[in-house]
């Protein structure tokens, strides 16, 4: 128990900190206006058409920092913030989310990867919690079902991995075609940079603090067999 309660501590301040810096800048470079004066549906739309992508759908999500691309139905949603604002925030979001519909149009491996989990990791995750709490209270008389939950979380854990290379090459796609296009001017684009950077680090802090999970789960059933 002990060792949980440290595992927890490692993982949660970490990601609080990082989770509290990136929504500091979110807000900070909120308030900074773009010079070219684009809305972040605007840039969305240049974004796309310049890299010959006409079948991707511009839409408005609900919600804070909801912003995505859904391979699925082939759409970039933005918060409205994001779809209707001119900042530094909006050039950002919105051009990450068409990188990965570059990625997509461009059958970028690791997004292919990625997708192709979706539906196994949605799976798990409805019954993971469960499976690993009856491992856990089971685990000295059935320690298959621990076994199971293990084998689980190791799925959603090698996804929180896959995610990372896709959401760092999203926003290097932004970043260099912000640059190119001179959307951003240079003390734009340095904001630009730092804030794509942070919302990385949020993806590296999960992706560690499930792998941290998911070790201590794997010692849990080793020394239960001891």
């Amino acid at each position: 128990m002990t060792g949980y309660i440290i595992l927890i501590i490692a993982v949660l301040i970490p990601s609080w900190i990082v989770s509290a810096r990136f929504k500091s800048k979110v807000k900070k470079y909120a308030k900074i206006a773009l010079n070219s004066r684009l809305s972040g549906r605007e840039i969305a739309e240049r974004m796309l058409y310049e890299n010959g992508i006409f079948d991707v759908q511009i839409v408005v999500a609900q919600g804070l920092l909801s912003d995505h691309y859904n391979p699925a139905t082939k759409t970039v949603a933005l918060s409205p913030d994001v779809y209707h604002g001119r900042s530094v925030v909006s050039a950002m979001i919105a051009a990450h989310e068409c990188g990965h519909a570059v990625q997509h149009a461009q059958a970028y491996s690791f997004l292919q990867f990625r997708s192709a989990l979706v539906p196994v990791v949605s799976f798990s995750s409805r019954f993971i919690s469960w499976v690993i709490l009856a491992g856990i209270i089971l685990i000295n008389t059935f320690p298959q079902i621990m076994l199971a939950g293990i084998i689980l979380f190791g799925l959603t854990t090698l996804f929180s991995f896959v995610t990372l290379p896709v959401e760092f090459d999203a926003s290097r796609r932004a970043a260099l075609w912000l640059e190119r296009t001179s959307i951003t001017t240079s003390g734009e684009h340095v904001a630009v940079k730092d804030g794509l950077r942070m919302a990385a680090m949020t993806y590296v802090v999960a992706a560690l603090g499930s792998l941290a999970t998911l070790i201590y789960y794997v010692m849990l059933f080793l020394g239960s067999r001891d």
